[in-house]
Order: structure tokens, then sequence, then C-alpha cells
């Protein structure tokens, strides 16, 4: 599915992932391929995802990558899901 994390400032990551954390309002829930349409308030946590290919745009000063398994920490931010597509925006810490 294709993601793209932006701050209200600059594009974070854009590219391609298979599975994303997110830290919801209610807890920690995960966005894999072919999920429900979705929007979302995002709390203070770490979103996390895994992604395999080289992204279109990544901000390496914000993102921590470990293997194939990236993460950012974040204060807060919305998510919304359509059609394979993953758009977050965040408040970064």
């Amino acid at each position: 599915m294709t993601v793209e994390i932006l701050s209200p400032d600059f594009t974070i990551f854009k590219g391609t992932a298979s599975i994303i954390t997110l830290p919801g309002k209610k807890g920690s829930f995960q966005v894999l391929e072919n999920h429900a349409p979705i929007i979302s308030i995002l709390n203070k946590g770490k979103i996390t995802f895994k992604s395999n290919e080289n992204p279109t745009s990544f901000n390496e000063g914000f993102i921590k990558k470990e293997a194939s398994v990236n993460s950012l920490d974040i204060v807060s931010g919305t998510v919304e899901v359509s059609n394979n597509t993953v758009s977050i925006l965040v408040e970064l810490t």
C-alpha cells in the first residue's frame, strides 16, 4: 500500500509499506493491505511500518530504521486509509 507521512512543514516519508502500526486514541491499531476505509485521530506514541522498498521521499532525521522496520515518534496526528493509500498527518516531538 502507498504511505505518505506529512508534517505541517514537509514530507517525512512517501513510499510503500506492507503493515503500519499507529497509536490510536483508543489504543494501537494496525493497517494492512486492503484495509477498510477509516479516518482516525492519533495520540502521542510511535508509528511503525514495514517497508522493503526505497521510499520516493524520506526524511532520515525523523525516521528510525531497524532492518526493514521504520519508526517515528509523534505528539499527535490523524490518519486516513482508503483504497490502499494511507495518508498520515503528524505533529512531531
